[in-house]
C-alpha cells in the first residue's frame, strides 16, 4: 500500500530512545486513515538503532554526514508519502498529532507548520526553559520541534536548510517565505505538542542550557553576526559526542 504520511526520524546512536519514538508514531497512525511509513534515517549509528528500529517496523536508511540538516534531506528523498513529518528519535508525538496535521493540510489554508514543545518532567528551570520557547516561538512565529508540511512542498524549497546551526529557524522561514507566495500561512498543532526529552536534563542538570548561554555568549553573538564555527562546535558536542558517550 503507497504511504499517505511518512515520518522521518533522524538518528545517531539512539538505542536507548528509537522504539519509544517509532511507538508514539504507531499510536498517532491508527488517527488517521491513509498508511503511514516509518523511515529512521540512520547517521554514523555505531549501536543497535538499526537493528532496533527495523523490529519496530521501520524502514531503516543510512547516512555518513555530520549536518542534521543533510541527514533530515536523506529521508524526505526516501519518503514515499505525500506528507512529510519529521520528530527526532529521542522525542514523542502525542496521539493526535498526526491527525492534526492531515486535517490542517486538507483545509488548503496552510503551507506547513511545526509544534508547541512540552518537556517529560518540569522543574523551575525547565518551567523557564519552557517559558522562553514559547515567547520566542510566538513572537517569531517560527514553529519547529515537530517540522511537517506536504513533500511537494519540502521538494519546493530545496528540502532542510543545509547548515548545522540553525537550521530549524532558516528551514522554518523558508516554509513561511514559501506559503507566502502562495497564499498560505505557516502554523503550529493546536491540539498536540512535542513530548521534549529530558535525557541531557537528567544527565548534566537542568539549568544546562542557562548555563551554556552564559558561558558561550560570545559565540553565540558572532554566529548572529555569520560566524557559525564555534556554535558547529557546540552542536557537535552536544549531539554526536554526547550520544556516542551515552
Amino acid at each position: 500500500m503507497t504511504p499517505y504520511i511518512s515520518v522521518i526520524i533522524p538518528a545517531h546512536n539512539e538505542e536507548k530512545y528509537i522504539a519509544r519514538c517509532i511507538r508514539s508514531v504507531k499510536k498517532a497512525a491508527k488517527e488517521v486513515a491513509g498508511n503511514v511509513e516509518i523511515i529512521v534515517v540512520c547517521n554514523r549509528c555505531t549501536d543497535r538503532t538499526a537493528e532496533i528500529a527495523g523490529a519496530n517496523g521501520a524502514r531503516v536508511v543510512s547516512n555518513e554526514d555530520r549536518c542534521i540538516a543533510k541527514v533530515r534531506n536523506t529521508g524526505i528523498a526516501a519518503a514515499k508519502g505525500e506528507i512529510i513529518v519529521t520528530i527526532d528519535a529521542d522525542n514523542r508525538m502525542t496521539k493526535g498529532t498526526l491527525k492534526e496535521i492531515d486535517e490542517l493540510l486538507k483545509s488548503g489554508q496552510y503551507i506547513g507548520g511545526g509544534a508547541p514543545i512540552r518537556f517529560e518532567r518540569y522543574s523551575f528551570p525547565l518551567w523557564l526553559n519552557d517559558l522562553l520557547c514559547r515567547v520566542s516561538f510566538a513572537m517569531t512565529g517560527l514553529y519547529s520541534g515537530i517540522f511537517w508540511a506536504r513533500k511537494e512542498t519540502f521538494d519546493a524549497i530545496g528540502g532542510f536548510v543545509d547548515k548545522k546551526a540553525m537550521e530549524d529557524v532558516a528551514t522554518a522561514k523558508l516554509l513561511k517565505k514559501h506559503g507566502r507566495s502562495l497564499g498560505k500561512k505557516y502554523t503550529t498543532l493546536r491540539k498536540n505538542y512535542l513530548l521534549n526529552s529530558t535525557r541531557k536534563y537528567d544527565d548534566l542538570g537542568d539549568w544546562l542550557y542557562f548555563k551554556l548561554l552564559v558561558k558561550n555568549a560570545g559565540t553565540f553573538v558572532k554566529a548572529a553576526f555569520g560566524k557559525t564555527e564555534g556554535v558547529d562546535r557546540l552542536l557537535d558536542e552536544l549531539f554526536y559526542e554526547y550520544n556516542d558517550r551515552h
